[in-house]
This record gives C-alpha cells, structure tokens and sequence, in this order.
C-alpha cells in the first residue's frame, strides 16, 4: 500500500472506521519488534513496547500530517517509546577510547557489516551488537535490516542527514572494534 492509500485509511479511521487500523498493526507490527527488540534485547519487554507503540500511535493518529510517510512517523513513535524504557533501566554500556575507534580504517568499517557470509562472524556480530548502546543498535536496525533511507533515519532520529552519515560510519567502526575484540 502506498502513502496515498495509508493516508486514506487513516482519514477513515479518524472517521470512526477504527477496525481499519489493523491493518497498521499486520504490515508494522514485526517491522516494530524488530526495531525494538535491538534496543532493549528483552523479548517480553520488546512485545509490551510494541503494544504500547500502537497504542500511542493510534491515539496520536490525528497528529500524523503526511509530511513524512506513515512507516517513519510510526518508527518515530516505536524509537522513543524504547528508548524512553531504557532510560528507566539503566543498561551499562561499554566504553571504547576514542582513538581506537579512529584507528579503524574506513574500508575495514564499511566492511565490517557486508561481509557476514560464515557462521562464527555472524555470532560475533550479534555479540557486538549487543554491546552497542540502544540509539546505535536501533540506527544499524533501521538501516541495515530495515532498509531506511538516510533521510527517513534523520527524520526517525532528529537529526540531520549528515548527522546520520556520521554515526551510521563511527557505529560502523565501533562494531569492527567490538567484533576484532572477541
């Protein structure tokens, strides 16, 4: 379905057709876990984040303008209702120096998340995801799993597209660290 057609489903929604939005719930429910699930790593608390994401988007529905589409406003709300449940955990996070993180070339970043073709590289990159701290575990999701555009994630984050670049390229670096660390 497109913008177009998600736009008019939620014009009838707001008309009182309200069974309509399960439709959001079949096409973004999964999408929405996995987003979540990369920022809090707790299956249970994932599956009551999504539940109160749609909630929150359902009563907030009458706000969504059309400026971006429904997936990005959607992903928006997900990412700080996750976020906003980590800040109340308190996760500890790993600090990695600066310097290392730089002496990483820029092939070897690029590289770290395109080459995950045998087994033991692929549990290494789940380990140093982990290890992420949420904001950079969500932007990997949304990019690489998700297929949003450096403009959607600017949008999903408030950030600007380059703001993205850079952090989608040092996360990229940090990874290529955790992963060489194991």
């Amino acid at each position: 379905m497109e913008q177009k057609d998600e736009i008019i489903y939620i014009k009838r929604i707001l008309e009182g057709e309200i069974n309509l939005f399960s439709y959001f719930l079949d096409r973004y429910s999964h999408p929405i876990y996995s987003l979540i699930i990369q920022i809090v790593s707790c299956r249970e608390d994932a599956e009551e984040l999504v539940q109160d994401s749609f909630i929150k988007a359902f009563r907030k529905l009458d706000t969504y303008k059309g400026d971006c589409s429904f997936s990005t406003w959607l992903y928006r709300i997900a990412y700080n209702t996750a976020i906003s449940a980590t800040r109340k955990q308190k996760k500890e996070s790993f600090f990695i120096d600066e310097k290392i993180i730089e002496s990483v070339s820029d092939d070897e970043a690029d590289d770290i998340l395109s080459s995950s073709e045998n087994e033991d590289r692929i549990k290494k990159l789940e380990l140093a995801l982990i290890q992420l701290n949420p904001d950079e575990r969500a932007l990997i999701t949304l990019f690489y799993n998700e297929d949003k555009s450096i403009d959607e994630l600017a949008t999903i984050f408030k950030l600007t597209s380059s703001n993205v670049k850079v952090k989608l390229h040092r996360t990229r670096k940090k990874l290529c660290v955790l992963i060489n660390n194991q």
